[in-house]
């Protein structure tokens, strides 16, 4: 049954952080997948996740940086994987698979953001190749595992850059239209949450149920391709310099923005639930206008059948 698109008044707020939003959950003999696990939110979603007892496996281009930053977090285990790579794609999957471990939560927190016009090697335009693609061939491939955990969970973190974008369905790798590298972040946003629309569709009745969400504004390693200038119009610092910390205008701690993406992986709240584009702890709202909520281009089932038939169709995978 598909799950509404509204709130479902969790009692967490803006504030909440990471390790709250767990607090009390379990998740000893429960193993997780975080891409980008070792740096910004995914680093604080990592932490969080291993503290309530998982097993995390972070996945990194880096290996050797990942494991320097994840030093002294028990429970975590870095491996090598390139998301703009198929075949680093397919090589991380099937180790695991041979593993035999079930995977209980895949959470997909790696993405670039803004970068000029760059393509993977099998041309596709590199934002919606990493930030969608990429996530999709790892899901994909990591299906079996997914079954086998019997009530496992995606979840995509995607961005309040939706509401910039949707997905360009007549060209969406920029080769007929102008580049805009917020327009292909935008689009690739939108990708996120109509995946884990398209995926929890396919999912449940296995028990996958999969999510999306916007973590808050928090000024990381995400906005390494950003001019100071640009940095600047976002007026995320004070007169000093300082990060402003004002979670009620959405701007985070990265504690405070891998909140929601640790919500999804784990929280009880969401048991039966899945679908749906979330936000501070909680189910959006649907929205035509304004700065919060999903809007309707990126919560729309058909649109997310056809992104997945267009995926499949550009990464030659599909579900059994």
């Amino acid at each position: 049954m598909r799950t509404p698109q509204h709130p479902i008044g969790s009692g967490f707020g803006p504030a909440t952080t990471a390790q709250e939003a767990l607090d009390g959950i379990d998740l000893r003999g429960r193993t997780a997948i975080v891409t980008g696990g070792y740096s910004g939110l995914g680093l604080e979603t990592t932490w969080a996740l291993a503290q309530a007892g998982a097993r995390v496996l972070v996945p990194a281009r880096d290996p050797a940086r990942a494991a320097a930053a994840l030093h002294g977090i028990e429970q975590v285990e870095v491996a090598p994987l390139d998301l703009a790579e198929p075949a680093s794609i397919a090589a991380f999957a099937q180790a695991f698979l041979e593993s035999g471990a079930p995977l209980d939560m895949l959470v997909n927190s790696a993405g670039i953001m803004a970068t000029p016009l760059l393509r993977d090697t099998a041309g596709h335009e590199l934002q919606f190749a990493v930030n969608h693609l990429g996530h999709y061939a790892l899901a994909v491939r990591l299906w079996p595992a997914l079954r086998r955990a019997g009530a496992a969970r995606v979840v995509s973190v995607s961005s309040r850059g939706h509401q910039i974008a949707g997905v360009d369905w007549d060209d969406v790798d920029f080769v007929r239209r102008p580049y805009d590298k917020w327009t292909a972040y935008g689009q690739s946003k939108t990708a996120n949450a109509l995946f884990a629309l398209a995926l929890d569709t396919r999912g449940m009745a296995d028990g996958i149920r999969a999510f999306s969400l916007h973590p808050g504004t928090v000024l990381g390693p995400l906005a390494r391709h950003l001019s100071q200038a640009e940095i600047a119009a976002f007026n995320v610092h004070d007169a000093q310099g300082g990060v402003i910390v004002a979670p009620e205008r959405d701007l985070k701690s990265a504690a405070q923005g891998a909140a929601t993406a640790a919500w999804c992986a784990a929280s009880p709240q969401l048991d039966g639930m899945g679908g749906v584009y979330c936000e501070d702890c909680d189910v959006a709202v649907l929205e035509q206008t304004g700065r919060f909520g999903v809007r309707p281009w990126a919560a729309d089932p058909d649109a997310a059948e056809r992104l997945w038939r267009l995926s499949e169709s550009l990464t030659g995978l599909g579900l059994p």
